[in-house]
């Protein structure tokens, strides 16, 4: 995996590179946005943009536009910007996952890893464990061969899990990706729909784990 790091802050770059040197990771560094746009277009083989937003030269919004322009990388965007405007914005920029600082370096990179594990899972047919099996193209799961009946909001949630693996997901997220930032819902929304989809995945449904405080996470035992 190559991931381009874009930081104007050389400890931040140093910090994350440190990680995934550690992961194996073939790193690339850029110090503001005019030269990630330099570096994109000389190298084909990134896997994943880790981008800052506040940047000299040209901020991580504008380099964004740009980047979508030339390529369809996966971004994360990197901000000390926590407010919900900058994330809205963000997302609908096209941004594949939102990290605030100050941030767990380790969850950065299992957030890269997921992230990318989404891109490359995008023209799978079926993520299978053990003897379940969701079927994206046919938008259905089974157990032991027998089709089990989710609502669409549990089958968009229990996609969103699968393709987050050991990733905790909090309940504002949830309501995010899966009913949206019009949606006007509160905590009881994601706790009555994870109930219910735990029930549905019987002998499978502690692969949903709650993570206390924060919301829920899928994880493979």
């Amino acid at each position: 995996m190559k991931v381009l790091i874009v930081d104007d802050e050389l400890g931040i770059r140093d910090v994350i590179k440190e990680y995934c040197l550690f992961e194996k990771f073939d790193v690339l560094e850029a110090e503001d946005g005019e030269e990630a746009i330099r570096i994109i277009k000389n190298n084909s083989d990134i896997n994943i943009i880790v981008l800052d937003i506040m940047m000299p030269k040209m901020d991580g919004y504008t380099t964004l536009k740009e980047i979508r322009k030339e390529v369809n990388i996966p971004v994360i965007m990197l901000s000390a910007r926590s407010e919900e405007y900058n994330k809205l914005l963000s997302f609908e920029l096209g941004v594949d996952d939102y990290v605030t600082k100050p941030f767990s370096p380790k969850e950065l990179i299992a957030r890269i890893k997921a992230v990318v594990s989404r891109g490359n899972n995008i023209n799978t047919d079926k993520y299978v464990y053990k003897s379940l099996v969701i079927d994206y193209l046919g938008h259905k799961v089974t157990i032991d061969s027998k089709e089990i009946k989710l609502t669409p909001k549990e089958y968009e949630l229990l996609v969103l899990f699968v393709q987050n693996k050991s990733i905790a997901l909090s309940r504002e997220t949830l309501l995010s990706k899966v009913w949206g930032y019009d949606f006007f819902g509160d905590d009881r929304t994601i706790d009555t729909h994870i109930k219910m989809l735990r029930n549905n995945l019987g002998k499978y449904r502690d692969l949903i784990k709650t993570v206390r405080g924060l919301g829920y996470k899928y994880e493979e035992e």
